[in-house]
């Protein structure tokens, strides 16, 4: 049986692409399921349109993160004193 630490790991420098990849992707779980809910109501209805908003916002946001978290990252380390 394998374990998740015999997996052959990716670089440390793929670490801000997976780390956008993950974020993007659970965000965009998280907020179009609630606005998918919050539209349509609990319904069949809603469980059968969030998958494509899921997607779609999916689209947006993973690319957005590329180009965003270096800015933020830079504002955070304006505001944020670095631990001694």
């Amino acid at each position: 049986m394998l374990s998740l630490t015999s997996f052959r790991r990716l670089p440390a420098s793929a670490a801000p692409l997976v780390t956008a990849f993950l974020l993007s992707v659970m965000m965009t779980c998280i907020v179009s399921g609630l606005a998918t809910l919050l539209t349509l109501g609990p319904t069949p209805e809603a469980l059968w349109h969030w998958p494509r908003a899921w997607g779609f916002s999916w689209l947006v946001a993973f690319p957005t993160l590329l180009l965003v978290l270096p800015l933020v990252r830079r504002a955070v380390a304006r505001i944020v004193a670095p631990m001694p």
